[in-house]
């Protein structure tokens, strides 16, 4: 159900709060600023390519930014380390190759909580968030040049391995095991949103509180910007990679957003994409995007993912049962639904584009 290309989200944000963005609803109009504001704190916007993505991090010049911003790196590059399930060198990958075998593989506790807490979201979603997905790899190639859609048969045996409650977590011997041949755990679906909790912890554990942080499809900002909320864009689905519908005004959360749009191809007018529903392998139906609002960066990232999955009235209903969790979504049909406590924040700038159906 996740991307099954690294780090091709599906969703791309952008920090509508950056000097180059449109003015903030708030702000005072040309020529009428206050002499006596204390002056604004010039932030700096530090980018680097990793995890299969471009990482983002804007942070006050006066903290040190530099230092900050390296250490904001190092935060996810040891995450990319241990967590990832393209690189063959990672605790991950050793667990996914040893699937089957009657012993479990050694990893770090942080791999084992992180694999515990992809269980938890799971039973959370009903099974919509599902950390096994990964064993339909190589099913699915949203990069070929003549694209088609897999053997049916195919896509049944692999999603028969998929089934995130078979995972086995032990933590007094420090393993974790699959306990059938074929099956993956593929954390794509929630590493950047865990690295984005840790980089945004130790950025407050150095003392600041005000930052923002990108990963791929994923915003997480703290504090206020120049005393004012940030601003977070969300992607018009059937539009540019620069056209968003809507703005959200946040401040101490995180954003993410899953869509259709970013790894897919088209075969007789239906678009297949990159996000599949673990108990079909075949791609979801129902939503263009879905994007997810809650001061939790992992939870953050793994909702935005099952809500694509269960669908609009499965979905809202999730997140609105969930306490310190808003989402808006975008149905098939280009209609906009929102949880009820994005009342005053969610700001539509211009309806989705029309479209109907699955293309």
């Amino acid at each position: 159900m996740f991307a099954l290309l690294a780090g091709l989200v599906a969703l791309v944000l952008a920090f509508l709060g950056r000097p180059s963005g449109p003015a903030h609803p708030d702000a005072a109009p040309a020529g009428a600023a206050d002499s006596t504001a204390a002056p604004e704190v010039v932030y700096r916007n530090f980018t680097e390519p990793m995890m299969g993505t471009t990482l983002q991090a804007q942070l006050p010049e006066s903290a040190g930014a530099d230092s900050l911003a390296r250490a904001v790196f190092d935060v996810f590059r040891e995450v990319d380390a241990r967590m990832s399930e393209w690189k063959p060198t990672s605790p991950l990958s050793a667990v996914n190759a040893a699937a089957g075998e009657p012993e479990g593989i050694p990893v770090p506790g942080d791999l084992r909580a992180l694999v515990t807490r992809g269980k938890e979201i799971g039973d959370l979603t009903h099974g919509a968030f599902d950390i096994t997905w990964a064993a339909l790899w190589g099913v699915w190639d949203f990069k070929a040049e003549s694209p088609h859609v897999p053997d049916p048969g195919l896509v049944a045996a692999r999603a028969a391995l998929v089934d995130y409650r078979r995972v086995e977590v032990d933590d007094a011997a420090g393993t974790v095991r699959l306990p059938r041949a074929g099956m993956k755990i593929g954390l794509g679906g929630i590493a950047k949103g865990y690295a984005l909790d840790r980089a945004a912890a130790m950025l407050r554990g150095r003392g600041l509180r005000s930052f923002m942080l990108l990963a791929g499809g994923q915003v997480l900002v703290a504090g206020e910007k120049n005393g004012r909320p940030w601003r977070v864009g969300i992607r018009d689905p059937r539009s540019g990679p620069e056209d968003y519908f809507a703005q959200l005004t946040v401040q101490d959360v995180s954003v993410s957003t899953s869509g259709d749009y970013e790894s897919f191809f088209i075969v007789d007018g239906v678009r297949y994409h990159h996000i599949l529903d673990p108990s079909t392998g075949m791609p979801a139906r129902g939503l263009r995007s879905a994007t997810v609002v809650t001061p939790d960066g992992t939870l953050a990232d793994a909702l935005s993912t099952a809500l694509m999955v269960l669908g609009p009235e499965r979905g809202l209903a999730l997140a609105e049962s969930l306490p310190g969790v808003e989402a808006v979504l975008v149905d098939d049909q280009g209609q906009v639904r929102w949880t009820a406590g994005l009342a005053g924040r969610l700001v539509e700038v211009h309806p989705p584009t029309a479209g109907y159906g699955s293309d």
